[in-house]
């Protein structure tokens, strides 16, 4: 009985610490480039970064999506990424402030709308 509890004890200490390591996001940032891209940061609780740069000649446009997640509406800003071969359709797209957006936090919404404005002077089109 006790090897089978100080296995599980040392399981769920494992689990809480991958989940540290690679899910719990502490911060995530932004920071636009209007000549060069996008460079996407997240900052998780370990301590590990993780960041990713678009460039901006693959930016199609950058859009504010809107979600329904049960009884709530979810705004969340996307990039849209050219397709290669076809400049007017869209290939894929990119969610920024993955986690930002879920935690339903009115900032995030209020935030979303002020970079609008700033967003669209980029003239991506």
């Amino acid at each position: 009985n006790t090897a089978v509890l100080s296995s599980a004890i040392l399981i769920t200490l494992a689990g809480m610490m991958l989940h540290i390591h690679f899910v719990k996001v502490d911060h995530e940032s932004l920071l636009v480039i209007g000549s060069l891209g996008i460079q996407v940061s997240s900052s998780y609780a370990s301590g590990r970064e993780v960041t990713s740069f678009i460039e901006m000649s693959k930016i199609k446009d950058i859009v504010i999506n809107e979600a329904v997640y049960l009884h709530q509406i979810i705004y969340y800003l996307c990039v849209l990424l050219k397709e290669p071969s076809e400049p007017n359709e869209v290939s894929s797209v990119v969610t920024l402030f993955q986690v930002s957006y879920k935690s339903g936090c009115p900032c995030i919404i209020e935030s979303l709308f002020c970079f609008s404005i700033p967003l669209r002077l980029l003239s991506l089109r």
